[in-house]
Formats: structure tokens, sequence, C-alpha cells
């Protein structure tokens, strides 16, 4: 079983700083609860191949979790895929889009699939992924106008 989530936010800041925030999965700590530690590889700036790793803790239980970036179209467009093996895995990827007075709209989604045992679990992450959608966003929204003052 696969399904999708997603959430949409207006940001107050020029869509070339958000990408770049964005773009720099290391932030993720910023709005996403979850995740306890990330890296990057290679160092240097993120670009299509890099990958991030990650501990995350999710229903009490830590897992390890390597990312992707499948698709760079600077300042518009993010794609990843999961390469880790987890009961559950995601893609997805951010949408930029730019918007009169120097606001950026963001469009967050992942599509989820479960593995072996992950198939029976994945309708409940999914369920939790869409009901903490909005505050997801709100959390994005949040963190990258307090990073990136004016």
């Amino acid at each position: 079983m696969t399904g999708q989530f997603e959430a949409s936010v207006e940001i107050d800041r020029p869509v070339e700083r958000v990408f770049a925030y964005l773009a720099d999965g290391r932030n993720d700590p910023d709005f996403s609860p979850r995740v306890q530690r990330i890296t990057r590889t290679p160092d240097g700036p993120t670009a299509l191949g890099t990958v991030f790793r990650s501990t995350v803790k999710d229903a009490g239980m830590k897992t390890a979790r390597e990312f992707r970036v499948t698709g760079f179209d600077p300042p518009y467009l993010i794609r990843w895929t999961e390469q880790s093996r987890n009961l559950v895995t995601a893609e997805g990827g951010y949408d930029l889009e730019s918007l009169p007075g120097g606001r950026t709209r963001v469009r967050i989604f992942n599509t989820l699939e479960g593995h072996g045992f992950g198939k029976l679990l994945v309708g409940l992450a999914l369920k939790a992924a869409r009901k903490d959608a909005p505050d997801f966003g709100r959390r994005i929204k949040a963190a990258a106008e307090a990073s990136l003052t004016n």
C-alpha cells in the first residue's frame, strides 16, 4: 500500500532564500521534531545526488534514514527518494513558487510505501502524517522566517 500527504504554506521570504534553506536538509530538525540528527554527503552545497543520512524517531522507535536528492532545479524544485530499507519509506519533494512582495509558496509532499510488515503500518503512518500536515507546513514557515531574517 502507498499513499501521499502534502501541505502548502506561504513564507514571507524570497524564493531563492527559501529554496537555499530547504535544500540544506540539515535544517530539517528546525521544523521536524522527529529528526534527531542529520548529515550531508558530500560536503558542500546540495546538488543532484547529494545524500542526507538521518536518525529519526517515529512512534517511539529510532530508525536510520538515507535520502538521495533525485531532482534539483533551483529555486523551484527539490525531489528526494529514500534509499534506506525501512518498513515504511518515503519519496517526495518541495515545489516553490515566487509570489508578489518577496513571498514564496511552498508545497511539500511525500509518498509513503510499506514494505513487508510495513504494508500493515503504512496506513497508520499516512493517517498521522496527513493529520500533522497543516502543522508541518506552519512549522516550516516559522522556521524559515526565523532563520531567514530580513
